[in-house]
């Protein structure tokens, strides 16, 4: 254990490793948007990654969209005894995904529940319809979609200050230069099972919570 902590604090014991676990606590990040945050060298910024994934600290996944992109994501629970707090956001907020019918539809619900202020949900190719699996899940957490309708990015007429997408694809199309947040959230659809969308309601509830709320990533 006390091996373990070290090693952590080892690994973020570097001013930039450390910047870069700040960013990583509310967005998902490819390498090359790492880069235009800390204005480092790919090969410098690599070697950091690989100090962070090294002590376990962050997973690199393949983009859903791109598959030549990969995204690095945060494991808050490897933080073990280190204590993070990320501040507190009080927003409304744009989900963006690709069809607008299952994960940004889901977050918005979500965020309305836990936050208690606005969300809104759009898509870059919206289907005709929520799908019916998304429908459920929402259900089975207390949530609501019945009403749901996806519409169009271009047609949300006041975007709030604060928008995140939740789909590799519609943020390589529209997000990756407008300092929005991304969630790499894996589709649910492909499977479209309740394990599935009931996967992506947890993944989304988690991240929610911590971007809302100041916590200790270890209590």
């Amino acid at each position: 254990m006390v091996e373990h902590r070290a090693a952590l604090h080892a690994a973020l014991g570097d001013p930039v490793r450390l910047a870069i676990v700040d960013e990583l606590m509310v967005s998902d990040r490819a390498p090359i948007e790492l880069q235009a945050l800390t204005g480092l060298e790919s090969n410098l910024l690599a070697h950091h990654l690989d100090t962070l994934e090294v002590a376990g600290l962050i997973i690199r996944s393949q983009s859903s969209g791109d598959a030549r992109r990969r995204y690095v994501r945060l494991v808050r629970g490897a933080l073990g005894e280190l204590e993070f707090s990320i501040g507190k956001t009080t927003s409304d907020v744009l989900f963006i995904c690709t069809k607008n019918s299952a994960r940004s539809q889901l977050a918005a619900a979500l965020w309305r529940e836990i936050t208690g202020f606005g969300a809104q949900s759009a898509g870059t190719h919206p289907a005709e319809r929520v799908h019916p699996g998304a429908i459920a899940a929402a259900e089975r957490s207390g949530l609501d979609l019945h009403d749901a309708v996806p519409r169009r990015f271009d047609e949300v007429a006041v975007v709030p200050p604060l928008v995140i997408t939740v789909c590799d694809r519609a943020h390589e199309e529209i997000g990756s230069d407008q300092g929005w947040w991304h969630w790499s959230v894996p589709d649910p659809l492909p499977r479209a099972t309740k394990s599935a969308f009931d996967a992506t309601l947890t993944d989304l509830r988690d991240r929610i919570e911590a971007v809302f709320e100041t916590r200790e990533v270890l209590q």
